[in-house]
């Protein structure tokens, strides 16, 4: 067995493999291509909104939580889809599943949102 690399080469490998996935996120998802283009737009947003650091954070972190979420999402499908195409529970389980987690944090992206855009506003 080949052992791994170690210290800057694992770095730059892990750094590599991280890249293509991401490309292979933004070509093959729409989901993630849209979300993406939320956080692109959010982002700045929140910094021109946020009255401090604290609230630019709770603005913008949930916005990559939620790139996170879909970039999970996204590899759990594809390792279902992977398995094979017939019907079986736990594969509709594990689909269904993972858009919950996606679901859940486009909750928290707009549970941040009203909750600090609210109290910005209504103080």
């Amino acid at each position: 067995m080949k052992p791994g690399k170690a210290g800057i080469g694992r770095i730059i490998d892990a750094t590599k493999y991280s890249w293509l996935g991401f490309r292979a996120a933004f070509k093959h998802e729409a989901a993630f291509r849209e979300e993406l283009f939320i956080a692109v737009i959010g982002i700045p947003l929140a910094a021109w909104l946020a009255r401090d650091g604290i609230q630019f954070l709770f603005l913008s972190v949930p916005l990559l939580l939620l790139l996170l979420v879909e970039l999970a999402n996204s590899a759990v499908e594809a390792v279902v889809d992977r398995i094979g195409s017939e019907h079986h529970e736990l594969s509709g389980r594990a689909k269904d599943m993972g858009s919950a987690t996606v679901f859940m944090a486009l909750t928290i992206v707009t549970l941040c949102w009203v909750v600090i855009l609210g109290g910005n506003y209504l103080a």
